[in-house]
């Protein structure tokens, strides 16, 4: 991930911190799979992704708080976390989605309870309130933190 922007254009900085297709594939599992283990993370993985590759863009994730991750002893597995900022880039996902499938008609979602969501946005802010529920400590957005929509 790169730290240091190359400029202040808001679609550069979103590919510059987002634009690792392994860390985007690391929020898609933990947001529509609900992953949240290292191991879960490496077996249910459908691309393939290495300990090392899943190890260091979750230490990545974490660095740049798109994640948190729980406080465990020493050979304990770690439960990673959404934070607010990961849950407002849930219609991203929908979006890709959408291109993905207008680019190559032969995908598949990756949850079957997911398809026909693109632009249905009760549905997609339902399951950002699920998912806040589930990863928030208080299950909502901490003050300050959701992202409006931005400028191009």
């Amino acid at each position: 991930m790169i730290t240091s922007p190359r400029s202040s254009c808001p679609i550069n900085r979103g590919v510059e911190l987002l634009g690792d297709h392994w860390s985007l594939l690391i929020l898609r599992d933990m947001a529509f799979c609900g992953y949240r283990s290292f191991r879960e993370l490496l077996i249910n993985s459908r691309e393939g992704i290495t300990p090392a590759t899943l190890s260091k863009r979750l230490t990545g994730l974490v660095e740049i708080g798109l994640l948190t991750k729980d406080a465990t002893p020493r050979g304990t597995q770690g439960r990673y976390s959404l934070t607010e900022q990961s849950i407002q880039l849930v219609p991203l996902f929908f979006e890709l989605a959408r291109a993905g499938g207008i680019l190559d008609p032969t995908t598949e979602s990756t949850e079957k309870r997911f398809e026909g969501w693109y632009g249905d946005h009760d549905k997609i802010h339902t399951h950002m309130d699920e998912l806040r529920s589930e990863h928030l400590p208080d299950g909502a957005p901490t003050e300050g933190t959701a992202a409006p929509i931005g400028d191009i």
